[in-house]
This record gives C-alpha cells, sequence and structure tokens, in this order.
C-alpha cells in the first residue's frame, strides 16, 4: 500500500451547531448512563480552557463510567456533532475551547482499576487527577513519573492528551515514554487496546480483516512513506511535542500506536482507559539553586550541569520572582534565593539524603572548575524545597496580571530547542520581545525546564485591539520562523491546538503536515473529532476570547470600585487564566480554594467557572449562552453555592476575588425588585440589627426560648427563611453593655487600641470580648471600646445588600475616625468582620482617606500583641496547651494571614496544628441558606469533623470565626467545643 491508497489529508468542515440541539440533547439524556447538560450556564462554563481562545460548545456530558462516554460517541456519531474529551481544562492552546459535544471525564471517571507491582504497571481511567493517583499508588513505593506544575488538578486523559511533561521529565520522560497501552474508541465505533506491536502482533490484526486491520494497514504505509521524512524533519531535542508522533511509528519504536496518539489533542480518538508505566519514588532529594546575572548565562550553564543527572533542572529570571514578590506570594521561598537576576533549580535524588547531597556537591565542584561560578544555596530540608518548588510552579498565574503593567497571554509560552542551544535561543528571543515593543521592566519573564530546552513565558500582546492582534501573530509566525531556525519545536509540553496548529509547516514541512491530515483521516475522515485543532485548524487568531472586536458590557453603576482592576467589572471578570488551581480536589498545604468544587466536583461551582459565567454575561462578542446580564439565573445558579469565603482571594495565582463579584452581582440582580430576594437574604442580612433589638431591649432568654423549643423552633426557621439547623444562642448581655459596667480600665503604659464590638462577639460570644479585654490590659494596653451600635456590613455585603453595606462602613467609619486619625489601631476578633475592614472597606471607598487608615491600622490580636507590643510574653498555658488544632477561618487565611497566631501560641507553649481542612462550610449566612445544608455539611465532614473525631477529647480545638465555632458545635464533632484564641489565652491569666 503505497501514498495513493492513503486516504487525502483531513479537511475541515463546518462546525456550526446541530440543527436540531434539543432532539441530540435528549437522545444522550435517553441513553448515557451520566449527566447531560445543555443549559446556557453548562456552555458558558465550558467556553474556554487556559487559553486565548473561546467557542461554545454544544453541550456537556459528564459520563458516570467509561462505557457511558462510549455510547455518548455513539449518539454524537448518530447526529454527525464533533466531540471533544476533556479532562482538567488546563489546555493552553485552545486544545478544549470548541463547538463540540464536550466529555468531561473529571467527576466520576477517576478510577485506579488495577496495579501491577512486578511490572510496575497500572490502568486508569482518564479522569483520574495526577495527585490523586500518586497519592494512591503511594503504598506500592510506585509512581507515575511526570510531573506538570498543575499536578494537583491535571487529569491523567488530559496529560496523555497534551503529552505533558513537568519539571520530572527531566529523569522520567514526556508522557509519551510513559504509557504503555490505550484503550480508546474511534468516532466510527471501533474500539481496541493498542500499544507497541510486534510484527507477529500486527499480522495477528491483519487476519481479523476488520475496522482495526484497515487503520494499522494504513498506519503502517503512511509509516513506510514518511518515514525518511520523519527521521530527518522531527528535531532530535528532549521536548518535541508539536506535531503527531509519527516517530512511534517507525521499527525503532516498535510500531508504537499508543505512543502516536498520545498528544493528539483528542483530535484522533477517545481514551477511554490507560496503562501506565510507573517509576520508583524518589527517597529523598537535595535542591541546590545558582544564581546568575541573567537568564541567557543560567541557560549557557545548563550543558554543565546535564552530565550530573540531576532528576530536575528549571530556570526562573528575576521578573518572575519580583512579579511574585508583588502579589506576595511565596515569600519565605523568595527570601531563600542566592544572589542573582537568575536561577537554576538544581534537584538531585538518591535513597538517602547523603546521597542526593553527594551528587549535588559534586555538581558544585564542577561548576567551580568551569566557566561558571554562580551563587549558591543549598537545600536539603524538604519544607524549604517544596517552598521554592512553589515559586517555579506559580509561575503561569504569578506572570499574567502584574499591578500597573499590561496583562500578559499565552500564545508563545511554550517552546523548545536543544538545551546545548538555550542560551542563545533565549538573547534571540529577547531581541524579538524588544523588536515588537513586548520589552518592559516587567518582562516577559522567561522560565520553564531548561535542563531540557524548554522556555515558558507570557508576552503583554495587545489583544483587544485590531492592530495588536495583527501584531501578535506576525510575532507568533517571526517567533516560530525562530525556534525552527535553531532546530526546536513550537511546543514543548502544551500541544499545538489552534495557537500553533497553521505554524506546523514551517517546522515540518508541508509534506509532514500533509502526513498528518492523512493520519487525521485515517482516525477520523469525518473531522468530527476536536476539528480545528493541530491539522486544518483554526487560524491562531481566530475565536479569540478577547480581540479586536471584544465590546463586553462593562458597568459603571457599581458598588465595589475594583481598584485593582481600574474600576472596571470587566476586567475583574476577565481575570481568571484558566490554570484550574481552583478545581484542586483537596486542601493540602493549607488552601482553601475551592469548597463547593472540592464537595460536588462541577466546573461551575468553580471559581474557574464562575468567572467564565461571569465573562459570558457581559457577552463581548454578541453570541454568548448567557444574554441576560445581572438578571442571568444562570449566573444565580452558578454563584448560589459560592460560600464567599475569599478562599480564591488568596490561592488564586491571577486573585480572583469571587466573594466580591459575588456580592456585586447579587446587588444588581435584585436591584429594583427586592421581592424577589430571599427571606434569608432579610434574616440574615439584617441579623446585626435584630440582634441588637434582641439583646438590648433584654429579649435574649425568650427569644433564646423561642428558637430553642419545638415545633416553635421550626417556626422560626420556616418565618426566617433559613435551613432547619440549631438557632444561635442571643446573649443575654452583650459586650459593649459588659464592658461600659466593669469597675474602671487599666491605664496602659503602651497607650489605647480600640476593641472592634462586631456583631457575633458583641451579641452572641460576649465571653470571647471579655477575654480579649484581659488580655490586652495583661499586655499594657488600655483598651477603648465604641458605645453606639456600630457594624462593619459584612452581613450585607454577603447577601449582596451593597447601598445598605455602604451606609453602615460609612456610619461607622466617622465614629471611629478620631481614633484613626490619632494613629490608634483597631483590634478585630471575628476574622470575617476584621477582613472587611482590612479588604472591602478599601474596595468600596478607595478615596476615602479614613477608610485607608482603617485598612492600615486594623489588626488581629495576634498581630498585635506580636508586632504592636515589643517585649511581650503571653501567658504559658501547659495545662491545656499541650496538644491544640486550630481551625483557620476562610477570611483570616485570605486577608489576615495566620503567621502572628502561630508565633503566638509557640511563645505560650501550645502544640497548635494547622488543620488542612479548608472552609468549615458554614461560611456567615452560607450554611443557613435553604438549599445549602448538603453542601455546607460536606464540607465538614471532608476533613475537619473526621479530624476532631480523631483528636482525644483533651485536645483544644482554635476557631476564632464564629461561623467555625458554630459548625464544629452543631455537627458531629466527637464532642469538642471550639474556643477563641482569646479565650484559651486568658484561661492562663493570673486570678
Amino acid at each position: 500500500m503505497g501514498t495513493s491508497d492513503l486516504p487525502a489529508p483531513v479537511v475541515r468542515r463546518d462546525t456550526a451547531p446541530p440543527s436540531d440541539p434539543a432532539a441530540l440533547e435528549a437522545a444522550l439524556r435517553e441513553r448515557v448512563d451520566g449527566e447531560v447538560r445543555f443549559d446556557a450556564g453548562s456552555r458558558a462554563a465550558y467556553s474556554t480552557d487556559a487559553s486565548n481562545f473561546r467557542r461554545t460548545p454544544i453541550g456537556v456530558v459528564v459520563p458516570h463510567t467509561p462505557e457511558a462516554a462510549v455510547e455518548a460517541v455513539a449518539v454524537a456519531r448518530e447526529y454527525d456533532v464533533p466531540v471533544l474529551s476533556r479532562g482538567g481544562g488546563t489546555s493552553l492552546a485552545g486544545q478544549c475551547a470548541n463547538t463540540a459535544v464536550v466529555i468531561d471525564w473529571s467527576k466520576y471517571c477517576t478510577g485506579l482499576e488495577s496495579v501491577d507491582t512486578q511490572a510496575r504497571t497500572c490502568v486508569v481511567q482518564p479522569g483520574i487527577v495526577l495527585d490523586e493517583l500518586n497519592r494512591r499508588l503511594a503504598p506500592t513505593g510506585l509512581r507515575f513519573g511526570p510531573e506538570p506544575a498543575t499536578h494537583a488538578n491535571c487529569t491523567i486523559g488530559g496529560m496523555i492528551g497534551n503529552n505533558s511533561c513537568g519539571a520530572t521529565a527531566q529523569a522520567t520522560g514526556k508522557v509519551v515514554d510513559n504509557v504503555a497501552r490505550l484503550e480508546v474508541l474511534l468516532y466510527d465505533g471501533t474500539r481496541f487496546w493498542c500499544g507497541e506491536t510486534s510484527d507477529e502482533e500486527y499480522a495477528e490484526i491483519e487476519r481479523h480483516g476488520d475496522l482495526r486491520a484497515t487503520l494499522y494497514r494504513q498506519l503502517r504505509a503512511l509509516r513506510d512513506t514518511c518515514a525518511d521524512d520523519i527521521r530527518r524533519r522531527f528535531p532530535e531535542i528532549p521536548r518535541r511535542v508539536s506535531g503527531y508522533n509519527l516517530d512511534s511509528l517507525l521499527p525503532e519504536h516498535g510500531f508504537d500506536v499508543a505512543g502516536l496518539l498520545v498528544g493528539s489533542e483528542s483530535t484522533l480518538v477517545t481514551v477511554l482507559r490507560a496503562e501506565l508505566k510507573l517509576v520508583p519514588v524518589v527517597r529523598e532529594r537535595s535542591l541546590v539553586v545558582l544564581g546568575f546575572p541573567d537568564i541567557a548565562l543560567a541557560a549557557d550553564a545548563v550543558p554543565e550541569i546535564l552530565p550530573y543527572e540531576p532528576i530536575a533542572l528549571e530556570g526562573v529570571d528575576h521578573h518572575l520572582v519580583h512579579d511574585e514578590r508583588l502579589k506576595h506570594l511565596n515569600p519565605q521561598a523568595i527570601a531563600q534565593l542566592p544572589e542573582g537576576k537568575a536561577f537554576l533549580m538544581v534537584q538531585f535524588g538518591g535513597g538517602t539524603v547523603e546521597e542526593a547531597d553527594e551528587l549535588a556537591h559534586r555538581m558544585l565542584d564542577g561548576l567551580h572548575e568551569s566557566e561558571h561560578d554562580p551563587e549558591v544555596a543549598f537545600l536539603d530540608d524538604p519544607a524549604h524545597e517544596e517552598q521554592l518548588w512553589q515559586v517555579r510552579e506559580a509561575g503561569l498565574g504569578a506572570t499574567a496580571h502584574i499591578p500597573g503593567h499590561p496583562d500578559t497571554w499565552e500564545g508563545w509560552e511554550d517552546s523548545a530547542v536543544a538545551p546545548e542551544r538555550l542560551g542563545d535561543y533565549l538573547r534571540r528571543l529577547h531581541d524579538l520581545f524588544e523588536e515588537f515593543g513586548y520589552l518592559s521592566d516587567a518582562g516577559p519573564s522567561l522560565y520553564g525546564h531548561f535542563g531540557q530546552g524548554c522556555v515558558h513565558t507570557r508576552i503583554p500582546f495587545d489583544l483587544y485591539s485590531a492592530q495588536g492582534v495583527a501584531d501578535y501573530r506576525r510575532f507568533m509566525e517571526r517567533a516560530a520562523d525562530l525556534v525552527v531556525e535553531f532546530g526546536g519545536s513550537l511546543s514543548g509540553e502544551h500541544g499545538d491546538g489552534q495557537s500553533r496548529g497553521e505554524l506546523l509547516p514551517r517546522m515540518f514541512g508541508e509534506e509532514l503536515v500533509a502526513a498528518f491530515g492523512r493520519l487525521k483521516a485515517v482516525f477520523d475522515p469525518g473531522d468530527r473529532m476536536n476539528p480545528g485543532k493541530v491539522v486544518a485548524p483554526y487560524g491562531l487568531d481566530e475565536d479569540l476570547r478577547l480581540g479586536g472586536d471584544w465590546a463586553p458590557y462593562d458597568p459603571r453603576d457599581l458598588h465595589f470600585r475594583f481598584p485593582h482592576d481600574g474600576g472596571s467589572f470587566a476586567e475583574a471578570a476577565n481575570r481568571c487564566v484558566g490554570v484550574g488551581k481552583c478545581r484542586r480536589p483537596n486542601t493540602e498545604g493549607g488552601a482553601v480554594m475551592c469548597p463547593s468544587y472540592q464537595v460536588t466536583l462541577e466546573e461551575e461551582h468553580s471559581t474557574r467557572g464562575r468567572a467564565r459565567l461571569l465573562f459570558e454575561m457581559l457577552d463581548g462578542h454578541g453570541d454568548s449562552a448567557i444574554r441576560d446580564g445581572w438578571r442571568s439565573r444562570a449566573v444565580k445558579d452558578a454563584l448560589d453555592l459560592c460560600l464567599a469565603c475569599k478562599g480564591c482571594k488568596s490561592d488564586c495565582p491571577a486573585d480572583v476575588d469571587m466573594a466580591t463579584y459575588k456580592a456585586e452581582f447579587l446587588s444588581h440582580h435584585y436591584a429594583g425588585r427586592p421581592w424577589r430576594r430571599p427571606r434569608s437574604d432579610l434574616s440574615m442580612g439584617w441579623l446585626p440589627v435584630v440582634a441588637q433589638a434582641v439583646v438590648r431591649g433584654g429579649l435574649g432568654r425568650v427569644v433564646n426560648a423561642f428558637t430553642h423549643t419545638p415545633p416553635l423552633s421550626r417556626l422560626a426557621v420556616a418565618v426566617a427563611g433559613v435551613a432547619d439547623r440549631e438557632v444561635p444562642w442571643f446573649a443575654r448581655q452583650s459586650l459593649q453593655s459588659w464592658f461600659a459596667r466593669r469597675d474602671g480600665s487599666v491605664a496602659g503604659a503602651r497607650g489605647t487600641v480600640l476593641l472592634w464590638p462586631d456583631t457575633f462577639t458583641n451579641l452572641f460570644h460576649p465571653h470571647v470580648g471579655q477575654a480579649a479585654v484581659e488580655l490586652l490590659e495583661h499586655a499594657g494596653w488600655r483598651v477603648a471600646m465604641p458605645s453606639e451600635p456600630l457594624c462593619c456590613g459584612l452581613t450585607w455585603i454577603s447577601t449582596g445588600q451593597l447601598g445598605i453595606a455602604e451606609r453602615v462602613l460609612a456610619r461607622t467609619v466617622r465614629h471611629l475616625g478620631g481614633h484613626l486619625r490619632e494613629g490608634g489601631l483597631v483590634v478585630g476578633l471575628e476574622p470575617s468582620c476584621t477582613a472587611v475592614f482590612r479588604s472591602d472597606a478599601g474596595e468600596l471607598f478607595p478615596g476615602d482617606r479614613d477608610v485607608r487608615r482603617l485598612t492600615e491600622q486594623t489588626v488581629t490580636l495576634a498581630e498585635l500583641l506580636t508586632e504592636h507590643s515589643p517585649g511581650y510574653e503571653p501567658p504559658r498555658v501547659p495545662d491545656r496547651g499541650a496538644r491544640a488544632v486550630a481551625q483557620v477561618h476562610c477570611h483570616q487565611h485570605a486577608v489576615l494571614g495566620w503567621e502572628a497566631d502561630a508565633k503566638l501560641l509557640r511563645s505560650a507553649g501550645v502544640d497548635a496544628e494547622r488543620l488542612d481542612s479548608g472552609c468549615c462550610g458554614l461560611a456567615g449566612n452560607f450554611g443557613f441558606e435553604q438549599g445549602h445544608s448538603e453542601v455546607s455539611r460536606a464540607c465538614a465532614e471532608r476533613v475537619l469533623l473526621p479530624r476532631l473525631r480523631e483528636e482525644d477529647t483533651g485536645t483544644v480545638v482554635l476557631a476564632d470565626g464564629f461561623s467555625c465555632r458554630t459548625q464544629i458545635h452543631e455537627l458531629d464533632s466527637g464532642g469538642h467545643e471550639a474556643v477563641h484564641l482569646a479565650q484559651l489565652l486568658a484561661s492562663a491569666l493570673p486570678e
């Protein structure tokens, strides 16, 4: 069989939506075991990935099993509509954005079906997340080798689709080097396992005479026809990811059909299962960080390091470090870097620490004898190594939105050359940046997997204007020619997709690109598998998420001023870069984002999914699935399960603040029609007023009896429109009343500090405030407290009643103005209210000087005692402090920080463990609202409650947040009751 017997290269077909989407949806619902979604919200959430591109899908299928996905493809085939497989949705070249039926594997198809420790292989379903796979494999001492920076949320299916690599590929290779076999499905329904194929196996396949036999025969003919071109034109570099892996079909690679399909970006087959090759876990590691005067000189040193066989060799320039400093990312790690403006992170592995250290010292000795003499920082502490590794892994998000500089974008973010030529390539790339006007003191940053010649960057393309888009195209073409001149690859691990598909002829030549088209025709002659990507591609300037014609609705009647986004809600909604960190299924390492995704595993209920809906709501291209603006029910539904925890404000590398976006949306959603608000918005939003009336009116005993006596309690929650759960007990005496009646106050050698009587401390848990007063006076402070019924406005903010919140907060600022103008500090006890002063207030009133003072002069109890009370030693709590676990409030994590608390507890002799539990699930009003009980409890049961049930009854449970203490009290926490930091320390004060 020759070229004439092969199909002609595939020609792209029209990908217009189906003529009868309702019939397609009905057929999928009837026949597919899974979830089928054709609603506007789902289609909007899946309209883009982490790339510059946007295409609204036909619909989304979330199969329960791989077999259900097979049926979904069968239905799509009957209706002649395209299909796109999607894993974590973090593709940077547009692979996961298409007008197709999207199959999302990540919710249910997450099985580890078998492990063969002798053969060092395992069989997995495509939706399993890499870190989860390696966690399950840990008892075997084995792991899957490649580890992209998105390892906490990327799926194996997505890694196979992109031929992912990561830093560990230095030792383990790309995904193509770590796949034994694949079970695949063609669009026509043909299904089989494939891998390396011996001549005997090929003959056996041939004997069957079926569709698979025809396909294999055509693949062999294509290989034989193109073998010389493949050997000549495929770059012999570690990171050639561009194009299809035709080299896997060569005899020297065992006619490996699985290898061929790795990196095919859902354009050839649907992967149902994968048999993966595993590697032993590296027991011990040492990390050496080398500092150089510039990034090109750092790259020049790479060839000298490679003979010492590091297991990872990463490059980072000073622009990335500067960007992370601006964003307050990884400050402890950055402080450990040696002198220099560019850094190589060189990691060695061994069976013992000594073995790894010895390898590192051998390298250092060799470098000192060479022309390279870098500054050195040597680390063999795993905690410090992990922190420094986070500097590198945060690159994509950290360089996206830099204050005071143009936004940066992907496109040319993944080129690769031979490591020996990397330094010169970076110099020429720098010159190209300068020629196009992209160079500034802010970058572009250059970083990546330097040990394999792979370079990552984000470039300040002007994707908002027609001329800017034209310049972007010219740059991409010139950059492609440059990397080809250096014998490199357009992509080193991110794939081609739409960003680089049309540039492939520059790298491979027309004949090999025609062979790619024939390969596509062998597997998918109708061009129904993710059309327009890799071959017969859409243009790199088509389907842009922005573009010269992007004209979103940009409302100006805003409550929050969005000072970090130029006052633009549209720019705020465009912050998300799609990296998908919010899709982490766990909170290891102290993360919080995103609790609703962690318990639902739904894209729409991730920070990224919600950001996509808000972006689509603004309808910048006039073709959005969401056409009703602020009144959108789809957006409202997606935001409904947002706990407003603010975890994304600190955990998202692009600084998305969904709690603020939700509040702003709700204020406009209900504007002019307050009767549409749920009753809980009134009962919870106006809680400060109700609680003041109850407690100040001496009605606490009566109301508590009413709300805690069945069936009156059920009547109370029904009237309030809240969930059927215990109503918190009102205090009999407010903190303010207690403070006004106490016998005098300590003069205070340190001066006067104002203790803020937030609603929850003042009217529900005044004993917390009383303990704080005693502690502050013990520390030498004179305590002052407002006597008026003031409020920070938190409950109105969280329910989106922002007009009222602004008035309440403005009144509070007026009352505190005198104290603030004298430089006095304000101490907050309730983290959520303290966070309003430190964050929300400044975003509601960015130009108000008193608000600015309030933001700068508000401190937590721990901050006051550790940072503003020099020489203070807290009381030791040896009896109760032997063991404590801390549930850190989400707003404290996101805005205030817990470092001062940890320091104070150590000084007090408390062995405190911060739980990796994320959000407790109550989150202020969220857990009390109807329809949220299941998610609220699931958040608590994910980590928090099981850990508390495991703890000894003598363990102290610390929780400064009223919500956290309430959740622990009401749910099954093993009999534990949580206390505030002030209570714990005050309990050790002398009588």
